[in-house]
């Protein structure tokens, strides 16, 4: 009896006052915390941001359905060759007016080969003086080609369609670029390296002519072109969805190797090889970024700048 009187006070001595219980929240915290929420609940995940982008691009989206932005002008391509080239280039046209009586050399067979091959374009024969009329007495040599008005698209199609693919938006702004050629490279760029679009202002800037559509290389059939008639608030418009706008100009604070923004939804604005971006759009511009470039050049031609950009962009991305 003694030896189990000192055991029972060797249990009671071991304690330190009264014990307070866990009320249950011990075995609560054994339970776990649930599934884990799909990547689209979860904060900082890529599909988390792309999801709240895309619910804040449709509350903004206008009730009224978008029938596209602007139309562009039709334009005539004249020419021999300028006609056999735009053909073969899948340059959109409506109708090839070849002149009565025309010599009918190698280029001419090629080009209404190719016209009939197309299947929608309209062969019309029509007398040298309405073709001198129609192109303003240029030398046509007896081939007009007509090319339809470019249907452009609304900027905001643009980030919608990187919204609906589940991607970041990744647009190229053009600020003063008024070569045709350059916007056609860009275009080509934008398409080689995952872009969704391309945006021009109205004035003081290249369209999408037959020169440009050329120059793409048949990607402007698939890669959207958008006009707008100011470029600062477009910009705006977009930082307001939450993409960063990246201005590249010479004297900019930072390089495309360590800008880490060119990795998430970004607006990428491109000024002329002259005078860079305007005053206005640099303002609007979140960051600005410069090309290294060891060799000691002064700048590069826009499309070449835009191909650099777009490639580290395609690389961040991967």
């Amino acid at each position: 009896m003694a030896g189990n009187s000192q055991r029972k006070n060797r249990r009671t001595s071991n304690k330190k006052g009264m014990q307070v219980g866990s009320g249950g929240q011990r075995r609560r915290g054994l339970e776990g915390k649930g599934p884990t929420p799909p990547a689209e609940d979860r904060k900082k995940h890529k599909k988390n941001r792309i999801a709240t982008a895309k619910a804040k691009h449709a509350a903004n989206r206008r009730p009224a359905p978008r029938r596209g932005g602007a139309k562009g002008t039709s334009e005539m391509v004249v020419g021999r060759n300028p006609v056999f080239e735009a053909l073969r280039d899948g340059v959109p046209a409506t109708t090839l007016y070849v002149q009565q009586y025309i010599d009918n050399d190698e280029r001419v067979r090629e080009a209404l080969q190719l016209a009939g091959e197309r299947g929608n374009i309209n062969l019309m024969e029509a007398p040298r003086p309405e073709l001198d009329r129609m192109t303003n007495g240029l030398n046509h040599q007896g081939l007009v080609l007509q090319v339809p008005p470019y249907e452009y698209a609304d900027p905001q199609d643009l980030t919608a369609a990187a919204y609906d693919n589940g991607e970041d938006p990744l647009i190229v702004a053009l600020d003063g670029v008024t070569d045709p050629r350059n916007l056609g490279a860009i275009v080509r760029s934008v398409s080689a390296f995952g872009g969704h679009g391309v945006v021009v202002p109205e004035r003081r800037a290249a369209g999408m002519t037959a020169g440009a559509w050329k120059s793409s290389a048949g990607t402007a059939a698939r890669t959207p072109v958008s006009r707008v008639t100011n470029l600062t608030r477009a910009l705006e418009a977009y930082k307001k969805e939450g993409i960063a706008i990246v201005g590249l100009a010479a004297d900019g604070e930072h390089t495309v190797e360590d800008l880490e923004a060119l990795g998430g939804p970004v607006v990428i604005v491109i000024g002329s090889e002259g005078k860079g971006l305007g005053r206005l759009v640099g303002e609007t511009c979140d960051y600005r970024v410069r090309i290294s470039m060891p060799g000691g050049a002064e700048s590069l031609n826009a499309g070449v700048a835009a191909g650099i950009v777009m490639y580290e962009v395609a690389r961040r991305r991967a």
